[in-house]
């Protein structure tokens, strides 16, 4: 029997409120993130992206640590920190957002959450975003407190996530909004509730804000679900990569810029605001980028796993870029990846060559998202 005693490295990296009942429930492996165990194998990872899309499946995703921003120039403090114009941002919203450096490259790409006139989230992805907040606000002038609090998110993904949250809150929680959060309690359990999560499907995230809770927490969501067809699972790459979503540090990283993914919606140099970065994005957009994001499917047998290297791109026997993520999609019944390609090759219909894992496989450049590019199976 699997115990939680089989995995570790040591006390350096965090163990999540969950950890114990993800291995109870069947987690075998283990990635870190944030400096914490994430589970990322139930077993099977097509299985898993079934249970996602036909059903729902809980995740353990607390490695998505918030930096929780307050006080009376918070709202100031967080605008600084994004290009994305934050002025109508209401409470009880959510948006997607970049945080970039003074050269315009992204250094995370969280979800950022209003939950008061002064008190905001911002949920990570994998990088030290409180280390950096916290030493923009040293010399800002700004009147900000930033810290990481016990918060510790599970995603409840998948199209019968919403019958899961009605049996778990009733009816009311259905007139939730895509991208809006609310304040909820379960058996005494104080949660934030989202319309957000990492999938591209229907999909609701649950903020735990006192970690004794999680192991209860957990039990509850699964005893209520599992009637339902919910399954435990784990963030599920097929998924993510049909529906194009990043993975910071594989598709994005610090010497990334929103124009080369194609996020310039996030980027509004016309807004009043002075956010790190400004005067670095303007050259960018005004100059133009040397290198684009684009969709490949790619030709062969099915792909074994995801790629855990950058696989090289050629065209004509010359190097063009790189595969930054990579999959089979069994739904689609195709090799589909994210790429970096210099920009005179990132046209759709070119034929390139990916030196993969399993050797030289012929590739096509495509639009991305692969699949519900409108997003409506979340927003729906």
């Amino acid at each position: 029997m699997t115990t939680a005693q089989n995995f570790g490295f040591g006390t350096q990296i965090r163990k999540s409120p969950y950890f114990d009942a993800t291995v109870r429930w069947g987690a075998t492996g283990f990635s870190v993130y944030n400096h914490m165990y994430i589970p990322r194998d139930f077993g099977n990872p097509e299985q898993n992206f079934w249970n996602l899309i036909n059903d729902a499946i809980l995740c353990d995703v607390a490695v998505e640590r918030q930096v929780e921003i307050t006080g009376p120039d918070a709202a100031r403090f967080v605008q600084m920190l994004t290009p994305r114009d934050l002025s109508k941002l209401a409470v009880g919203q959510c948006k997607y957002v970049l945080i970039t450096n003074a050269q315009g490259c992204i250094l995370n790409d969280p979800i950022l959450l209003r939950l008061e006139e002064n008190h905001f989230w911002l949920s990570l992805a994998d990088s030290d975003i409180l280390l950096w907040a916290q030493g923009v606000a040293v010399h800002s002038g700004l009147d900000v407190t930033i810290r990481e609090p016990d918060v510790s998110p599970l995603q409840l993904q998948g199209p019968k996530s919403g019958e899961v949250m009605r049996a778990l809150f009733g009816d009311s929680i259905m007139d939730l909004k895509y991208y809006w959060l609310r304040r909820v309690e379960l058996d005494g359990i104080p949660l934030i509730v989202s319309r957000t999560g990492w999938s591209s499907e229907l999909g609701y995230e649950l903020y735990l804000q006192d970690s004794v809770h999680g192991d209860a927490l957990w039990e509850r969501i699964m005893a209520v679900g599992q009637p339902l067809g919910l399954k435990p699972g784990h963030t599920s790459s097929i998924r993510r990569i049909e529906g194009g979503m990043l993975s910071y540090h594989a598709d994005a990283d610090i010497n990334t810029n929103p124009y080369e993914l194609g996020l310039d919606r996030l980027v509004n140099l016309d807004s009043g605001a002075d956010f790190i970065g400004k005067a670095a994005l303007q050259q960018i957009k005004d100059t133009g980028v040397s290198r684009k994001q684009v969709g490949l499917v790619i030709e062969g047998a099915p792909l074994v796993g995801p790629n855990t290297t950058f696989w090289a791109i050629t065209r004509d026997g010359a190097a063009i870029g790189k595969v930054t993520s990579a999959i089979h999609s069994p739904r689609l019944k195709q090799n589909i990846a994210l790429a970096m390609l210099a920009t005179d090759h990132a046209v759709i219909g070119t034929v390139v060559e990916v030196t993969t894992a399993q050797g030289p496989m012929r590739a096509t450049v495509v639009d991305r998202p692969f699949y519900d590019p409108k997003k409506t199976l979340a927003a729906a």
